[in-house]
């Protein structure tokens, strides 16, 4: 008993720790993994923003974290699906919220 709880304790330290979204720092990882094609402040997309003035994610008030989320999986346009592979779902869900957010709060 004592040396199967042993082999549980060390498998549960190797384990990485899920992370929610509110313990990843959105902004961070917006700039890391999404800003190269949106710009700094994310809603700017390249072709777009050329294009139309202010960009139209700019004009957009009720912009949420599900959306982003949602559109980000699936594709919107000429932005192709972002993969699990890619951007994990803890840490889309932590940019969705960064984009997501009161302007103030960026």
């Amino acid at each position: 008993m004592i040396r199967l709880l042993t082999i549980a304790s060390a498998a549960a330290a190797l384990l990485p720790v899920a992370a929610s979204a509110q313990t990843l720092d959105g902004k961070t990882l917006f700039h890391q993994r999404c800003a190269s094609c949106h710009g700094p402040g994310g809603m700017g997309t390249g072709l777009l923003d050329r294009r139309v003035k202010p960009a139209e994610l700019e004009k957009r008030t009720n912009l949420n974290a599900d959306y982003v989320f949602q559109y980000a999986r699936r594709g919107l346009g000429n932005m192709p699906p972002i993969t699990p592979g890619d951007v994990s779902n803890p840490e889309l869900r932590a940019i969705g919220a960064y984009l997501a957010a009161p302007k103030a709060a960026k």
